[in-house]
């Protein structure tokens, strides 16, 4: 079994948000959705609720992204 870098997607209230994804990138999250449903025995998640929890893992595991925060004026959230 693969080490994936997200756990279960947890169930979250929604909020609809639109962008344009390039085609590759539409089949690596189908993908990962099939794979992470799978591991965790599932049936697989829809690929676009992995974009959020990604984006917070991405943010959360930037070392460069904390420090800057942490030096600039205004790093209140």
């Amino acid at each position: 079994m693969s080490k994936l870098k997200l756990g279960p997607i947890t169930e979250t209230k929604p909020v609809k948000v639109t962008l344009e994804l390039p085609a590759a990138l539409h089949r690596d999250l189908t993908a990962y959705a099939e794979i992470l449903g799978r591991e965790a025995g599932h049936p697989p998640t829809d690929p676009i609720r992995l974009i959020v929890p990604m984006l917070e893992r991405f943010i959360a595991t930037d070392r460069g992204f904390a420090k800057a925060r942490k030096s600039a004026p205004n790093a209140d959230r």
